[in-house]
């Protein structure tokens, strides 16, 4: 993965700082178990993942040409400004694939995205609170992208772009798009 290609994103701090793993539990465990050693915007990112979360303690499969990523976000700020910021998390996304390759994706609320029907993305939001305001925001997202094959469990449910398009995707612009449009969403909701 070409971590300075995402490091190039037009971000001011998502993404400046960078954690990669080739193989990992879980990047949403380890944001939480180490976030104070990172700072506002690092991004936890991992080829593969052997613990992966979803959501309703759902095990996230993640193979390699996939994302597999969690945002670390400290904004101080009151909890009210955070209200639906996972579905605005979703659309985020929805964005990024529409404007970089002009694929429609569906949002499944209140955190997965579908394609054609089948579900290509999913996002976890976990949050720490002092009394209302935020101090850390995990923003886990697992997107298919290059994933040629599903397990059997999952085959008929899930997809990748790879699958649906028989095209390969570059995984570094995807991501890059994703923080830049992040980024302004929460900016938008810390300066409201």
């Amino acid at each position: 993965m070409d971590l300075e290609k995402i490091k190039n994103a037009r971000t001011k701090y998502i993404g400046k700082n960078i954690e990669y793993f080739n193989t990992i539990d879980s990047t949403q465990t380890e944001a939480k178990r180490n976030v104070d050693k990172y700072v506002n915007g690092t991004i936890i990112i991992a080829d593969e993942q052997t613990d992966g979360k979803g959501t309703h303690g759902r095990i996230w499969h993640t193979k390699s040409n996939n994302i597999a990523m969690t945002i670390i976000l400290k904004p101080n700020i009151n909890i009210n400004k955070l209200e639906g910021f996972t579905i605005e998390v979703a659309q985020n996304i929805l964005s990024a694939i529409k404007d970089l390759y002009r694929i429609e994706l569906k949002v499944k609320l209140p955190n997965d995205l579908l394609l054609n029907d089948k579900k290509i993305c999913g996002i976890l939001t976990e949050s720490t609170t002092i009394k209302d305001i935020v101090n850390e925001i995990f923003i886990g997202i697992g997107f298919n992208v290059n994933q040629k094959e599903f397990p059997e469990d999952i085959k008929e449910i899930a997809t990748s772009l790879y699958k649906e398009t028989k095209l390969e995707y570059d995984v570094e612009e995807i991501i890059s798009k994703i923080i830049e449009n992040i980024e302004k969403e929460i900016e938008k909701r810390i300066n409201s």
